[in-house]
């Protein structure tokens, strides 16, 4: 077997990890923005993608497998992995797609039919209506359901086409927007509407099929979210309690009655009464599977490549100990989550025991605007939740990230929280709350202070050698380059420019 690793950043070096530990030859793709990027170097060979929607185009794709002799592609998460046409035309050139089939996709990735087949399966789902296609269906459908209520697309997911509705007058403009997103996003405009569960907490079932049988290895927790876009999980979940067993087994039944073969979850929101409710199927490896891998120790992308070539489905493990996981972006969560982009200047992860750190990226990496601004996961591992949420606290303590603005001191803050050590985590917990922008300490500010005056007086010496007038001199005595960017880079702090 050779596997091309249809993907980037992170989950493209995970899965390279994978491969070199079981002895299969690998193969990277990479755009013009990532020739240089830390994936490409861990594959066994790549191959050029060119612009940067590469990795978008199943045509690029698959010649990079037959040009490479590959005989398998792992679509990673995003792109090309939730795509049922991909997965076919995969099938139709003899190369082995790692996941689902594309009927199995069709079934659950669809929001209509995923509903539908819930719904033969006896699994819970949110109150509302499937087709909601027209203003005047929406009109009936809230009508009959009440608000608050959520108008979503019906053919993707990642919080897109999706508008909260609270009264009736914001109806028609929810709904004409949530239609123009769903019809960009996905080339698909038909809409669904549910009854909106609140507060909720937001419960993921980590799934393992063969096409035949299922196994579920545990759930995990993913409330806290912003633009729908999750930011940190954990396992197991403090939401579920007795409810446990009905959840797994659900997502075991949904798994079966759709053929469902690889890696997957089975999403529910859980209401404040405890009752659980169907939401989607992510038919693809999550992001947060590391959660999950720290407390079974099955490694899910073996599990997936395994499953592929026709081995059976790994024996399902008691979880033990807590682990949580926190998601480390280029942007800036006090600037309304503004991305980011530029060069890694320094960085510096934790070695501690029981933490683990998956990331796309080295010191000296271009971090492009072309992506998804996920840099790192940040996972730790504990007896109890609150060993698990110390040792995750000190790791983004210790963490050095400097050169572009990060969601770093955001990430620390929630976890050092009240709320968050309470476990009072829902969907809307991070949205409802306004965060202030940290101060960097004094001894820091000092430092840099220093640091710069140093600078400073150096260049105002050359340029008095130099005879140069293209700068200004200070009331301090510090000559100011004026074409220089370094002066207007702001307050310095760990995390964001410097």
């Amino acid at each position: 077997m050779k596997v091309l690793v249809a993907n980037r950043g992170e989950i493209a070096c995970r899965i390279f990890h994978t491969l070199r530990e079981m002895g299969i030859a690998s193969v990277a793709v990479a755009t013009d923005p990532d020739r240089q990027a830390p994936h490409v170097w861990l594959a066994d060979e790549a191959v050029a993608l060119g612009p940067a929607e590469g990795y978008l185009d199943p045509a690029r794709i698959l010649a990079a497998a037959r040009q490479t002799g590959a005989t398998a592609i792992h679509p990673g998460y995003g792109f090309l992995a939730q795509n049922a046409a991909f997965a076919r035309a995969c099938r139709d050139a003899g190369v082995i797609f790692i996941g689902p089939s594309p009927e199995a996709m069709l079934a659950l990735g669809e929001k209509r039919r995923a509903r539908a087949t819930a719904e033969a399966a006896g699994v819970p789902v949110i109150p509302g209506v499937a087709e909601c296609d027209t203003l005047e269906a929406a009109r009936a459908a809230a009508k009959r359901l009440g608000y608050p209520l959520l108008i979503k697309a019906a053919g993707g997911g990642g919080g897109k086409g999706m508008r909260r509705v609270d009264a009736p007058g914001e109806l028609a403009e929810a709904f004409a927007a949530a239609r123009r997103e769903a019809m960009a996003a996905f080339a698909d405009d038909r809409l669904l509407v549910e009854k909106l569960i609140e507060p909720a907490r937001h419960v993921e079932v980590q799934i393992l099929g063969d096409g035949r049988d299922a196994v579920a290895l545990g759930e995990r927790e993913c409330s806290l979210q912003r633009r729908y876009q999750k930011v940190i999980e954990e396992s197991p979940s403090l939401a579920v309690g007795e409810g446990r067993k009905a959840l797994l087994e659900e997502a075991v039944a949904l798994a079966r009655a759709a053929g469902y073969a690889g890696a997957g979850t089975v999403e529910f929101l859980v209401g404040p009464d405890g009752a659980h409710y169907f939401l989607e199927v992510n038919t693809r490896l999550q992001v947060e599977h590391p959660v999950t891998e720290m407390l079974t120790g099955i490694d899910l992308v073996r599990a997936q490549i395994e499953i592929a070539g026709g081995g059976p489905l790994p024996r399902p493990v008691a979880p033990r100990g807590h682990a949580i996981e926190a998601r480390l972006y280029a942007e800036d969560p006090y600037r309304d989550f503004l991305p980011s982009s530029g060069k890694i200047l320094m960085l510096e992860w934790p070695v501690r025991p029981w933490v683990r750190i998956d990331a796309g990226i080295r010191e000296g990496t271009e971090v492009s605007p072309f992506y998804d601004p996920l840099l790192a996961k940040l996972v730790a591992w504990g007896g109890n939740r609150e060993e698990a949420r110390r040792r995750l606290a000190a790791a983004l303590r210790e963490t050095t990230l400097l050169g572009l603005t990060t969601n770093q001191s955001f990430l620390l803050d929630v976890v050092e929280s009240d709320f968050f050590i309470r476990g009072e985590t829902f969907t809307r917990t991070l949205e409802s709350r306004s965060w202030a922008e940290p101060e960097a300490p004094e001894e820091v500010r000092r430092v840099a202070r220093e640091a710069a005056r140093e600078a400073m007086t150096a260049m105002t010496a050359m340029a008095a050698s130099l005879g140069a007038s293209d700068g200004t001199v200070t009331p301090g005595g510090e000559w100011v380059d004026r074409y220089s960017p370094w002066g207007s880079l702001g307050r310095f702090r760990m995390g964001a420019g410097t």
